[in-house]
Formats: structure tokens, sequence, C-alpha cells
């Protein structure tokens, strides 16, 4: 697979224009809004062209850099960093920088202060790089807020669903909506407590359960960065919700894979099953950040994300993979085939 753009290529204003979209579009971020940026060295252009941004529509604007937290990786939140948030009071936050490996302890008490203590506005660009500034960022919200809400619609009441791929995914998936709620990620996060990832474009649950076979051509966290687009996919064995084994022929992704899900409680469990729907996007970039958003299925292996869908557990693991150009089935009703929604399960318009 190839990547959908250089980086390497994308100009200052570029990156402005997806970093406006951000802020205007998203975020719509007003001129009484206390904002917070965090980012970090390597992505300090855009967590500058975000701030930037927010000031030029007359907020008020802090910017964090990770680096200036502790070392990284940060193990937990750092030492008096929420109680200067609390000072600081934020209506809008925005945290733009790369991930590396274990900060996820890090940024998973982060996100549920800012999303339960502060109520704000978040826009989640962890991984965010020039590539995504250049493609992601530069789509049509409101166009992806419709096909979002149409798929929620379809799936938020839900029992079966099933998926297959020609890379051998063969899975089902049950739900029960006593048991976790979907969740519409839109990319419009205008009320306080909207929380999303920017490039956006999904909905999510936690299933009950799900078993077979789940292959993977992208693997989240810091294997995106390492390993890129895989040209043999990942092989996840799934039983009863749990990955109970994992197969590809280089045995150090294999060995690495299987390690990050088993250092921690319940990293083993599926607690995310997605669908992507940016109907903006066209191609994988590498970049699961994005790629998770291009219509089609993702999964999560670890933390549900229970202050969003209502599930009672948690994990110190959230780690996403993507299979690409699935076959979904709900309920026994075609919702995509090879990766594009069929005739009538979005707006006409936004297939």
């Amino acid at each position: 697979m190839s990547r959908a753009h250089d980086g390497d290529a994308v100009d200052a204003a570029t990156i402005a224009r997806g970093a406006e979209n951000a802020v205007a579009t998203c975020l719509a971020v007003r001129p009484d809004d206390r904002v917070v940026v965090f980012t970090d060295a390597a992505t300090n252009a855009i967590g500058s062209a975000l701030a930037q941004a927010a000031t030029a529509r007359g907020a008020d604007v802090t910017t964090i850099v990770l680096e200036d937290l502790g070392t990284r990786p940060l193990d937990g939140v750092p030492a008096g960093l929420l109680e200067r948030l609390d000072a600081l009071a934020p209506t809008v936050s925005v945290f733009a920088a790369q991930g590396q490996a274990g900060e996820i302890r890090f940024r998973i008490p982060l996100g549920r202060h800012l999303q339960g203590s502060l109520r704000t506005r978040h826009g989640h660009m962890i991984g965010i790089d020039p590539t995504l500034m250049a493609t992601g960022m530069q789509v049509d919200y409101r166009r992806v807020a419709a096909a979002t809400m149409a798929v929620y619609q379809r799936v938020r009441d839900a029992r079966t669903i099933t998926a297959r791929n020609a890379d051998g995914t063969d899975l089902t998936a049950h739900f029960d909506p006593a048991h976790a709620a979907w969740v519409p990620w839109t990319g419009l996060l205008h009320e306080q407590g909207d929380w999303g990832n920017l490039p956006e474009g999904e909905t999510f649950t936690c299933p009950v359960r799900v078993d077979g076979t789940l292959t993977a051509r992208l693997i989240g966290d810091h294997f995106s960065k390492t390993h890129g687009l895989l040209d043999v996919p990942l092989r996840i064995t799934l039983v009863d919700g749990l990955a109970t084994a994992v197969e590809h022929p280089d045995a150090g992704l294999r060995d690495a894979f299987w390690s990050h899900l088993t250092r921690a409680v319940n990293g083993t469990r599926v607690g995310e099953f997605a669908i992507g729907t940016n109907v903006g996007l066209s191609a994988p970039t590498g970049n699961l950040l994005q790629d998770e958003k291009l219509p089609g299925l993702h999964v999560a292996f670890g933390d549900p994300y229970g202050h969003l869908t209502g599930a009672a557990w948690q994990s110190d693991v959230h780690v996403d993979v993507i299979p690409f150009d699935i076959d979904l089935d709900v309920d026994g009703e075609s919702l995509l085939r090879a990766g594009a929604f069929v005739p009538g399960a979005i707006p006409e318009g936004d297939a």
C-alpha cells in the first residue's frame, strides 16, 4: 500500500488551513474561549499553527509542551498538571503531539479530566503530522457529520455485526445497548464536554463479545510510527472478546504486540469496535489517527473509554488495529462492501 500524501512536501500555508479548519469548524473557537494546546517538540509546527489560529479568533491561548512536563515517555500525569489546568479553566483543549510507548497512562487520565471534570471541547490529535493536516484536516466536516450520524442511527440498536475481507478477517461481534452505548464522533465538537479525534469521523462502542479472526494492516499506539502499513497482515484470533493468539512472520513485531497487550489488566480484551465514517478520505496514509476514520472497521484492545461508552471496566492499554477493504453486515444487512458504504447507507452524495 502507498501513502496518500508526501508529508515532507506540505507547506506552512496548508498546515495553517488545516489548523483553521480544526479551530473554526471543528472546535468552533470564539473570542470568549480559553484554549489549552498540548504539543511536543516533534509536533511544534502544528501545535503552533493551532495556537495561532485560536489566537486569531480572539481566544486566550496557553500552550503546554510535553517535554516541559518531564522526561518522556510520561508514565502517568505529572504532579501539578491537573491543578494547573483547573486554574486555567479551559473551555477548549487540543492534544497535538506524538505518542510514545507507555504514555497511554498519561493520556487516558488527562482525557478523563479534560472531558469529565473540566468539560472542555476537546480535539485529540495524537500522532498528527503534516500529511494529515494536508488531507484529513482539509475535508468538509459537516459532510462527515452527516455520514457519521447516518451510520450511528443504523448501528445504535444493533445486536450482531459481521466483518470479512480478503486478508482473512472473519469475525462476529455481539452488542447490547444496556452494556455500552454507541458514540458518534462527527468532528463537530461544539458543546462543552464534546470529545473527539481530529481528523475525525467514526462511531464506536464496546462490544459484549467478539469471536473469529481479525487481520490488521496497521497497528496503533507507537507501532504506527515504527512499522507503518504492513505488507503482510497481523493475524489475531479472538475468542469470547479476548485476543488468544497473534501470528506474523516478523517475530519481533508479533512478540512486541503481544507483550504490549499482556502488560496490563484487560489488555487483550476488545474494548472498542468502531466504524470509520470520514467520506472525505480515499487512501491510507500509514498514520492510525487518520486511517481509522476511512470508511471501514477498526478494533481496539484494552480500555473501552468507559467515560464515553458507559462500559464498566478499564485498562492501561488501548491499541487499535485496522483491517482494510472490509465487508460489514449489521444484523444481516449490508453496510460496507470492500471499504465503501453501500448505496443508501449514508446521505446521497456522501459515499
